[in-house]
């Protein structure tokens, strides 16, 4: 064989060699939704690949004895065709039994570093660029190599079924998709562009509606705006005048006392029609929805679901009243910023490394905004306030100060007990970070 048919034969099986190493990186690397959108939309070689991905084990042995035997015939090829070459080439320098080894070295070297570049590396990289475009495209021809050499598929398929029982491995890959896949595709959408931080956020959100507990978007106790069963109605409208909200508690002497609740429409219905204002009237007084406190967000929505109702009272353990919770503020904890953007940050951040944060902003935002890794005795506390009680253990004061994580978390304002104002700032790097009150 003269040189130009052995390099066009080296030619030709890096050819055969790099369509079945896009074959194999294809039908690895393909997502099945993508596959799944682009059957619904017409594509029937989607199908086949889907089916393909179903049962992997007969495709990829038809691959592996595609490249086995293609390196075998380069190596062959290769050598006989270049060694002579680069022994000759090689003699000029050194003696005749070395020349020999050396050419033979160079030629195996030239062949692979061929082969690795042109075979694998670049075939990979195009068919991991878009994966399931590669694979419908590819997938009628390694139908027909399927088939072509069923027998040999048939035996190798057996003998590595057999490997797998015996080592205990599952024959079939696992097509769940968790929460945290989700997370991850739409955070690589959000890396690339493709996804608006905005939406990023959403979804994440979302999710979190499984782990956040009501307390961590509820109206607290001290805040909630409520009536006694028997206030005048004078009374009645100069508190909805200072504290205007959608629903108002009803209670028989404190807020623990429970009687139901009004909605500001049927209020604002009755004073449209000139009617007197009573918490007890007949039609206005409605049964009110109570939750426990240890429920998470998404289990709140589901009762919403289940009672028709917008508005709940969170009750703790020894059944007090510990906030109110509506729909919007679920929806709120959803959609971030981009519901009531008219109210006030709870999260502030004054400049790079500082933030003014208000103690009763959910440990989840808090995170989130400081990119904190983790937080000290998880599942003890919900809020910003509840983290300085559980480090500091006590109730803080004005200037009381905790670092963490290469952070230091200063109280600013406290009213009566009530924590209102956190700095947060970031430390200098290479400052002792202690876990604890300083």
């Amino acid at each position: 064989m003269s040189l130009g048919q052995s390099l066009l034969t080296i030619a030709a099986l890096i050819a055969v060699s790099a369509f079945f190493s896009v074959a194999e990186i294809s039908l690895a690397a393909s997502r099945r939704l993508r596959l799944r959108q682009m059957a619904d939309a017409g594509d029937l070689r989607a199908e086949r690949v889907l089916r393909m991905q179903d049962q992997p084990g007969p495709y990829f042995t038809v691959v592996q004895i595609g490249l086995n035997a293609v390196a075998i015939l380069g190596g062959v090829v290769g050598e006989g065709a270049l060694s002579p070459y680069f022994t000759r080439l090689m003699a000029l320098l050194v003696d005749e039994p070395l020349a020999g080894r050396l050419g033979f070295a160079a030629s195996f070297l030239c062949v692979i570093s061929l082969f690795i570049v042109l075979a694998d590396l670049l075939p990979k990289r195009l068919g991991m660029n878009d994966p399931e475009r590669a694979a419908v495209r590819l997938v009628g021809p390694m139908e027909t190599l399927l088939r072509l050499m069923g027998p040999l598929v048939w035996l190798f398929g057996r003998l590595t079924d057999g490997l797998f029982k015996v080592l205990g491995l599952p024959a079939q890959r696992d097509e769940r998709i968790t929460s945290a896949d989700i997370l991850a595709m739409t955070e690589a959408g959000a890396r690339s562009g493709q996804l608006a931080e905005r939406e990023h956020e959403v979804i994440t959100n979302v999710f979190e509606l499984e782990t956040r507990v009501v307390t961590s978007a509820m109206t607290p106790r001290e805040r909630i705006a409520w009536f006694q069963k028997d206030e005048p109605e004078a009374t009645l409208r100069a508190r909805i005048l200072a504290e205007p909200f959608s629903n108002y508690p009803v209670c028989d002497g404190d807020l623990d006392q429970l009687l139901g609740y009004v909605d500001a429409k049927d209020l604002f219905q009755r004073v449209l029609n000139q009617q007197a204002l009573s918490p007890l009237d007949e039609g206005l007084l409605r049964k009110v929805l109570v939750v426990p406190d240890r429920l998470s967000l998404a289990e709140v929505l589901e009762q919403f679901r289940q009672a028709h109702e917008d508005f709940a009272v969170i009750v703790n353990e020894y059944s007090f009243v510990v906030g109110v919770i509506t729909l919007n503020d679920v929806m709120s904890t959803v959609m971030g910023g981009l519901v009531d953007p008219q109210d006030e940050d709870w999260i502030v951040q004054r400049d790079p490394h500082s933030w003014l944060i208000d103690g009763m902003t959910p440990m989840a935002d808090v995170q989130r905004a400081l990119e904190l890794a983790e937080l000290p005795h998880e599942g003890e506390y919900e809020t910003l306030a509840g983290f300085l009680m559980e480090m500091l253990r006590r109730v803080p004061k004005r200037t009381d100060s905790v670092q963490w994580a290469g952070f230091r978390f200063e109280v600013m304002d406290v009213d009566r007990y009530r924590i209102d104002q956190v700095m947060v700032t970031r430390l200098p790097s290479g400052t002792e970070a202690s876990a604890g009150p300083v």
